[in-house]
């Protein structure tokens, strides 16, 4: 899998300067619509927030009715096409919506950075612990939008969506620099039969050796900062383009926090380099692997 500038951030950078070019005309949203003659107001909302795929035919409208030309509209027309280009995802697997979009943030990345709280992150788990992952949470869908996405997927899809996912680590054009710290709760019984715990870890000593991954394990004894206690996991992704900004992914039971704010972008950096100053380094990592490895068969 070759990478792409990830569509996420590129319908972001859209919807901004879509935005900004609209404040420009000195044309408010109700006007924009009626002059380029769309039924749904919540359209351009929706564009301007990222919200959603840009249709290429809505995006000409908008430039001709800004008057953008020349370069800035040739860039922003790569944009939309890269905003709306999810077909090398869909070729892999089929996607919850939810798995869809940090296949989205993944697969433009440069660098990813994942703290790993209570349970394995999705690029590092094996089969078996991404089933009882998914399988696990499934009673707990009470929206009804997120029963009728679980509802539509078969879990073995699921399975093999977050393992294509997985890929990125492995290709041979450019893959991202890879980094987790794994706090040895989410190594721990409570997170998968024994079995399916050892298989777990097994397979993060073997990820650990590839050139581009580097795996921490924090031990529970660790004190992080000045005895800073990280509520929950989150992941850190960098782009190659200055424009698209560092996004923070917090995921949630319910939904999931995606945070592109400079400010909280930089608080969670720093709360990873405490935690990766605490943790083990990479050689003791692997080392404490292999002792839990045979301790749990």
């Amino acid at each position: 899998m070759q990478r792409t500038p990830s569509p996420v951030m590129r319908r972001r950078r859209l919807g901004l300067e879509l935005r900004r070019l609209r404040i420009a005309a000195g044309l408010t949203g109700d006007q924009v619509v009626e002059q380029v003659g769309w039924a749904a107001k919540s359209k351009l909302s929706r564009l301007e927030n990222g919200k959603s795929r840009p249709d290429l035919a809505d995006i000409l409208d908008l430039l001709d009715l800004y008057q953008v030309r020349g370069d800035s509209r040739d860039e922003l027309v790569a944009i939309a096409r890269e905003a709306g280009n999810t077909r090398w995802i869909r070729a892999y697997a089929v996607m919850t919506a939810r798995q869809r979009g940090y296949a989205e943030l993944e697969g433009g990345a440069t660098q990813i950075r994942e703290y790993a709280a209570a349970t394995i992150p999705g690029l590092l788990q094996t089969p078996e612990y991404a089933r009882i992952r998914i399988m696990s949470s499934r009673p707990l869908q009470t929206l009804p939008s997120q029963r009728e996405d679980d509802e539509r997927h078969d879990p073995q899809a699921e399975v093999e969506a977050r393992m294509a996912r997985q890929s990125i680590l492995t290709r041979e054009a450019d893959p991202p620099a890879y980094e987790a710290v794994l706090d040895e709760a989410a190594l721990a019984g409570r997170s998968a039969p024994l079995e399916v715990l050892s298989g777990q870890i097994h397979h993060l000593r073997a990820v650990a050796s590839l050139p581009n991954v580097t795996l921490r394990v924090l031990p529970r004894e660790s004190q992080v900062g000045d005895f800073f206690q990280p509520q929950h996991g989150f992941s850190i992704y960098t782009f190659a383009d200055p424009g698209d900004l560092p996004t923070v992914a917090v995921e949630a039971l319910a939904s999931d926090l995606t945070l592109t704010d400079r400010t909280a972008a930089s608080r969670y950096a720093k709360v990873y380099e405490w935690l990766r100053s605490a943790a083990l380094d990479p050689e003791a990592t692997v080392d404490w692997l292999s002792r839990h490895v045979n301790a749990t068969r």
